[in-house]
């Protein structure tokens, strides 16, 4: 049942964001959390050691040549300032996601973004991974640390998920239950080893293990989709979906909603944004995101609560 969006919720669901100022007001007007006070839990941002970031952010600044259309970087401040726009946007909680390109890196990395998230109370102790003999050593240690989420960049990477030197961390990291964010979609451009059929066989192999596809598998929406339906260990994060931005190259499906509201009611849809490497403002995912409540009856407030706070909650275990 498709709903009209001024008239299948309150206020929250009714009324259109338009600036990053209306953030936290339509946060608070949702009530999130058990107390009804609670903020966002976005559990897909990026905070990398400077050095790293400041070539991250060349490589965007370059993206014409490196995707075909320009990507400016909207956030593109110092890390203070960075930190106090999240909290300004009422973001409770996130995941700094941190993610190696070579081998040795990982290790340095994820003690990094260990020792980084102690220092900042909103933030959930990370991890990250790549092929490499020592990969259970350092994630094991990470776990003894409290990770709570580990990245997996297949893309950027440029890795065989298949490969058996992962296949002791994808066991262990399934034994353990902590969820894994994976980039592993075609978008926004090929990789030797992206595609929804190369990491379904991941899981078929470790059926347990709880994958998070990043950007809802962007572009093969509905192959993610699929594979979320075959393995209930599956969770879709909403990371540039549905933004105009997005949309433009990679449109999600016109019965997006209805397809969504099949996973919303077990809490697989998570919110998550890549903050600060966005091209446009942090209201824009929100929006797309109320906007999806708003086009299907079965989704409407409890969709966003979900979403932006209960289900994030739950797959951190925060």
């Amino acid at each position: 049942m498709v709903g009209d969006a001024a008239t299948t919720g309150g206020v929250a669901l009714g009324t259109p964001l338009g600036s990053d100022d209306e953030v936290a007001g339509w946060v608070r007007s949702l009530g999130l959390g058990p107390d009804g006070t609670s903020g966002l839990v976005d559990v897909h941002v990026h905070f990398l050691p400077e050095r790293v970031l400041r070539k991250v952010w060349a490589f965007f600044d370059d993206a014409a040549a490196n995707y075909g259309y320009e990507w400016p970087i909207h956030y593109k401040r110092p890390e203070d300032e960075r930190l106090a726009i999240l909290r300004s946007l009422g973001v409770e909680r996130f995941a700094p996601l941190v993610y190696p390109h070579k081998p040795g890196m990982a290790a340095w990395l994820t003690g990094w973004a260990l020792d980084w998230a102690a220092a900042i109370p909103e933030a959930v102790p990370t991890a990250t991974l790549f092929p490499e003999e020592s990969v259970t050593d350092y994630l094991g240690d990470a776990l003894d640390r409290g990770a709570r989420v580990v990245k997996a960049h297949v893309q950027v990477g440029g890795y065989d998920p298949r490969d058996p030197l992962l296949d002791a961390a994808w066991g262990m990291l399934a034994e353990a239950g902590i969820p894994v964010i994976t980039h592993c979609g075609d978008g926004p451009r090929q990789g030797n080893y992206t595609g929804m059929g190369i990491i379904a066989e991941v899981l078929e192999r470790h059926p347990r293990l709880p994958l998070v596809l990043a950007h809802a598998g962007l572009p093969e929406y509905d192959e993610a989709l699929r594979l979320a339906e075959r393995f209930p260990s599956v969770r879709l994060d909403t990371t540039m979906v549905g933004t105009p931005f997005t949309e433009d190259f990679a449109p999600v499906p016109p019965d997006w909603p209805a397809r969504l509201a099949e996973l919303s009611g077990q809490g697989r849809v998570v919110l998550g944004t890549d903050f600060p490497n966005i091209p446009y403002a942090y209201w824009r995912q929100l929006e797309a995101i109320r906007s999806w409540a708003a086009a299907d009856d079965r989704l409407g407030e409890g969709f966003l609560r979900s979403v932006l706070h209960d289900a994030p909650v739950a797959m951190l275990g925060i």
